[in-house]
């Protein structure tokens, strides 16, 4: 392994793995994960130490239909249960998958998943205003039927509900000494898998789990400098940052200074959408000591690592 590559946290979204339109069924969830390695291979073949983050908000939403469908059969499991039990199988199903493509690729390193644990604090007032969407777009039934449990539901676009969960504030993962450790000696690590359930410190009992989710992307960052990453690649289902998203005149953005980044947040042409907290995320990233991030589609991950597509956060633009 060459190890003046460097270390890379790459954050791959649940719904990679669990597109619309399409049936969450686990052998698609798998075939799409399959699908979804080939830049993280590329990256292991280069000698680059990698972490790897995933999303889980199709998955988790399912669990909670889940819970609520057999809730007259069996216990139901509180939500930051079910981020560490996605976080396991999909853990499983990626590493597994991973192991494989390396294989037959003829890279020789090893994968481990960790079940980690995403430090907040709990008097943060996120927890009391669910903002994250959650699960696969509901019908009108659905919708009805939440809506009278006091479950709270948004509408995404016109015609499409989620649910959603409270987000607090990621700022620390507790196991992050480990990840450092086996990362500095080569192993691929999965960890903060969903975001990594959200824990807090209680002065008598000590870490105490909450139920909520993490912003995935976040927690990637705030992990990338924790274990002292060069770059944070976080890959979606859009090929770059753009200026007007959505309207007649929006604009691609190819690099962007962190001051560039943080003046494109404080304005309004991210709109309120999954763009902004990767945004967000990466120029934290960068802003705490990071030398680079990047926003990419999946399939152009490894062009958008030497500047040839996505959009590239640095304190300064070249």
């Amino acid at each position: 392994m060459n190890p003046g590559t460097g270390s890379i946290v790459v954050a791959l979204g649940g719904n990679a793995v669990a597109p619309q339109g399409e049936r969450p069924t686990i052998t698609n969830q798998f075939r799409h994960t399959r699908e979804s390695l080939a830049p993280i291979v590329e990256l292991a073949r280069a000698g680059w130490h990698i972490t790897l983050v995933h999303g889980n908000g199709p998955q988790v939403g399912d669990e909670l239909a889940r819970n609520e469908i057999a809730a007259g059969q069996v216990e139901p499991l509180p939500l930051g249960v079910l981020v560490a039990a996605t976080a396991g199988w999909m853990g499983y199903m990626i590493q597994q998958s991973l192991q494989n493509a390396l294989a037959r690729a003829g890279v020789e390193r090893t994968v481990v998943t960790l079940i980690t644990q995403t430090e907040c604090r709990a008097d943060d007032p996120n927890l009391r205003a669910p903002t994250k969407p959650v699960g696969h777009a509901l019908d009108r039934a659905q919708v009805a039927g939440l809506t009278a449990r006091g479950v709270p539901v948004v509408e995404e676009a016109p015609g499409r509900w989620r649910r959603l969960a409270p987000s607090p504030v990621p700022i620390g993962v507790i196991e992050h000494a480990m990840i450092r450790h086996l990362v500095a000696a080569g192993h691929i690590v999965i960890a903060s898998g969903g975001g990594g359930p959200p824990v807090y410190r209680d002065a008598r009992l000590g870490l105490e789990g909450l139920d909520a989710v993490a912003d995935k992307d976040r927690v990637a960052a705030i992990l990338g400098r924790a274990i002292n990453a060069d770059v944070l690649l976080i890959l979606t289902n859009v090929d770059a940052v753009y200026r007007g998203w959505g309207t007649p005149h929006q604009e691609r953005i190819r690099r962007l200074s962190l001051a560039e980044a943080e003046h494109l947040l404080v304005g309004k042409e991210l709109g309120t959408g999954s763009m902004r907290p990767k945004v967000e995320a990466a120029a934290a990233f960068v802003r705490q000591g990071g030398g680079r991030a990047i926003i990419a589609e999946l399939a152009q991950g490894l062009a958008a690592l030497k500047g040839e597509a996505g959009t590239t956060i640095m304190k300064e633009a070249t």
